[in-house]
């Protein structure tokens, strides 16, 4: 099965502080089983390593490329998409919904993933199913 990772489960995984962590950390071998498939987009990673550097540091950045990354399956977003994100973000009109959140959920439909590894309520606003339940 695939499955997306975001930003705020990245971050779970990486600050023992974040109120998620023990979720993360119990959630993350069952998502390395073999026959799962770890997805993000490249606008996560900016997200990520943007968070990462402000309320972590360096050091953060470094685990996070070295340890997780290397698991991950990486998805670009292209113009096409990107645009499709802006419209969405703009249609929905809500303060609180990213442009890399719209993006995701492009990718995730385009892909046919219906699973995330995600800390925010979004995706399952959505209808994705998220892992572990929130």
């Amino acid at each position: 099965m695939r499955i997306f990772i975001d930003t705020s489960a990245f971050y779970a995984l990486l600050d023992k502080d974040d109120s998620n962590h023990g979720k993360a950390r119990k959630a993350w071998p069952a998502l390395l089983k073999a026959d799962n498939i770890l997805v993000t987009t490249n606008y996560v990673l900016i997200e990520s390593f943007a968070l990462l550097q402000r309320r972590l540091g360096l050091d953060a950045i470094r685990g996070f490329q070295e340890d997780l990354l290397p698991l991950v399956n990486i998805e670009y977003v292209d113009a096409e998409t990107h645009g499709r994100a802006i419209s969405v973000m703009l249609t929905a009109s809500r303060r609180d919904l990213s442009l890399v959140d719209c993006a995701c959920f492009e990718i995730m439909r385009s892909l046919g993933i219906k699973a995330a590894f995600a800390f925010d309520p979004h995706f399952r606003e959505q209808g994705f199913t998220v892992v572990p339940p929130i």
